[in-house]
C-alpha cells in the first residue's frame, strides 16, 4: 500500500549503495508515518548504519547535477536537495542519554534497534529498509502501525523517561495529536501532566515552534484543550490561562473567555490559513481578566480590554520570541479594532463610521472582519444571524465608501508643509490643529477626499482660528 512512496529515483540509488558498502541503509521517521497513512511528503530522512555524512556525499555523486551536501560533523548529520523537490537528511544511527537538566543528549554510534529506542512515538519509530535482501520492507518494533490504525500518540518506552529526557516531546505529542487527530493514550497523556514543569528547560524559541504548528493544524482547539488539561499552556502561555473560568456573582455570570477564545480560533481557521490572524484570534479577549469589573445591577464589564489587550501583544511576542516586528504589529492592530465592526453591526452604520474603520484598518480591513466574523459565537440562534446579516451590510458599506472615496491606507492630502507654505506659522500644536480639522472634515463627509477641496477647507479653517495668511 505504500510502495508509490517509494518510487524516486534516488531510493533505489540508496539499495545500491547499500549494497556497495555493505552497509544497512533506511527510511526512517515522518515520511514512513505520512507514507502509511498514504500523505505525500517530500522530506526524507535517510538512516545508515554507519556515516550519514559519507552516504549524502556518496549519493550526490549519482543525481543529476550532483546537488550541494550540507553536513555539520558536529552532529554527524548531512542535508541535499534534489532538482525535483526532495528534500533529504541524512544521520547515522545512535543511541543517546540524557542528563537531567539538559535536553541535550550523550550520544553514540549504534544500530537500527538502539535509534528505534529513542524515538518520541511509535509512529515515528517506523522504518523501510532500502537494502537489497529486504527492500521496501516494513520494520515495526513498537507496532506502530497498530497506532496509526487506531489513530493512537504513545512513547516506544516509559513515557515519563521519554518526557523527562527531552520535553519538548510533550508539545510534539500535542502537536502531532492535533495535526492528525489522534487520541493520545492514557498513559502517555498522564506522563506529560507529571513531567509539564520539565517544559522549562526548553527554550522559548523551541516551544514556540511547536505551538505555531498547533495553530495552524485544520481543528487548533484539540492541541489548546490538551494543553491547557495536561498544565503545558501554564508552564509558558499564563495570560491566556487566565481566560478560563467564570465568576458568578448577584446570581450574574460571564462566558468562560477561554473555551470562547478556541471557539474564535477555530472559526477564524475555518475561513484563513494565515498564522498571524489565527494569532489575533488568540489574543482578541486577552486582557479581559485584567479589565474584568462587576457593575451591581448591570453585570460583569470588560470596558477597554480591546486597548489593554493590543498594548499586551509586545510582552506576549517577546517572551514567546515570536517576531517582533510588522506581524506583531498586524496582531496589535487586530486586536485593538476587533469590537469595532460588531458594534457597527449592532448599530445603525454611517459613512463617517465606515470612513474612520478603513482608515483606521488599512490593509487589515478584510481580516478584521474575518476576525469579527469568527467572534459571532452566541448560542442563541436569532441574535447570531442579526449579527452576521448586520455584519454583512457593514461589509457592503466598506465596499462602497472605499470605492467613492479611495480611503484604503489613507493620509490626509493636507500635509504641514501646505499649512506653513500658506500661514505665518512655526507652532505645532496650530499645524496639527489645522490638520486634525481637516481629518475630520473629510471623515464626516463634509469636504471630499481631494487635494482642492481640502486645500480650500485649510485656508478658512486657518483663518478661523486666527492664523495669518501669508503676503503672495
Amino acid at each position: 500500500m505504500y510502495e508509490k512512496h517509494l518510487q524516486a529515483t534516488f531510493f533505489p540509488l540508496l539499495r545500491e549503495l547499500a549494497q556497495e558498502s555493505g552497509e544497512e541503509v533506511y527510511v526512517i521517521g515522518g515520511f514512513v508515518r505520512d507514507a502509511l497513512l498514504n500523505r505525500n511528503s517530500k522530506d526524507v530522512d535517510i538512516l545508515i548504519v554507519g556515516s550519514g555524512i559519507e552516504l549524502a556525499h556518496r549519493l550526490s555523486d549519482k543525481l543529476p547535477g550532483k546537488p550541494k551536501v550540507n553536513f555539520y560533523s558536529n552532529y554527524g548529520t548531512a542535508n541535499l536537495k534534489t532538482e525535483d523537490g526532495w528534500d533529504l537528511e541524512f544521520v547515522g544511527a545512535r543511541k543517546e542519554s540524557y542528563r537531567p537538566d539538559s535536553r541535550k543528549p550523550l550520544v553514540e554510534d549504534g544500530s537500527l534497534e538502539d535509534d528505534q529506542r529513542r524515538r518520541d512515538f511509535t509512529i515515528n519509530a517506523m522504518a523501510f529498509s532500502l537494502n537489497p535482501d529486504n527492500y521496501g520492507a516494513l520494520i515495526d518494533p513498537f507496532d506502530g502501525l497498530a497506532d496509526l490504525e487506531t489513530g493512537s500518540i504513545r512513547t516506544p518506552l516509559d513515557p515519563d523517561i521519554t518526557f523527562s529526557d527531552d520535553p519538548l516531546r510533550m508539545m510534539r505529542a500535542i502537536r502531532f495529536a492535533t495535526q492528525l487527530q489522534f487520541q493520545i493514550v492514557p498513559e502517555t497523556l498522564a506522563a506529560i501532566s507529571r513531567n509539564a514543569e520539565r517544559l522549562d528547560i526548553i527554550s522559548a524559541e523551541r516551544i514556540s515552534d511547536e505551538l505555531n504548528k498547533i495553530i495552524l493544524s485544520p481543528i487548533p482547539s484539540i492541541g489548546f484543550r490538551l494543553l491547557f488539561d495536561t498544565q503545558l499552556l501554564h508552564r509558558f502561555f499564563p495570560e491566556m490561562v487566565a481566560l478560563q473560568g467564570v465568576e458568578i456573582r448577584e446570581g450574574l455570570g460571564h462566558k468562560d473567555n477561554f473555551y470562547h477564545t478556541l471557539k474564535v480560533l477555530d472559526n477564524v481557521a475555518e475561513d484563513s490559513n494565515d498564522l498571524w490572524l489565527r494569532w489575533s484570534a488568540i489574543l482578541h479577549d486577552i486582557a479581559k481578566p485584567p479589565t474584568k469589573r462587576f457593575e451591581p445591577g448591570h453585570g460583569w464589564t470588560f470596558h477597554g480590554h480591546e486597548d489593554r489587550g493590543s498594548r499586551m501583544v509586545k510582552g506576549i511576542f517577546r517572551r514567546l520570541r515570536l517576531p517582533l516586528n510588522e506581524k506583531m504589529k498586524y496582531v496589535e492592530k487586530l486586536v485593538l479594532l476587533h469590537l469595532r465592526p460588531i458594534v457597527l453591526s449592532k448599530e445603525e452604520v454611517t459613512d463617517s463610521a465606515i470612513r474612520r474603520l478603513i482608515v483606521d484598518a488599512g490593509d487589515e480591513v478584510n481580516d478584521l472582519l474575518t476576525l469579527c466574523k469568527a467572534d459571532i459565537t452566541s448560542k442563541n440562534e436569532v441574535k447570531v444571524k442579526k449579527y452576521l446579516r448586520n455584519l454583512q451590510l457593514v461589509k457592503e458599506k466598506i465596499a462602497d465608501v472605499t470605492e467613492r472615496d479611495r480611503l484604503r491606507n489613507w493620509q490626509p492630502p493636507i500635509t504641514g508643509e501646505h499649512i506653513m507654505e500658506a500661514f505665518v506659522i512655526t507652532s505645532g500644536p496650530q499645524i496639527g490643529e489645522v490638520k486634525s480639522a481637516i481629518r475630520e472634515a473629510i471623515l464626516e463627509g463634509i469636504v471630499p477626499n481631494d487635494f482642492d477641496a481640502a486645500h480650500r477647507y485649510m485656508l478658512e479653517k486657518g483663518l478661523e482660528l486666527g492664523l495669518e495668511l501669508k503676503s503672495r
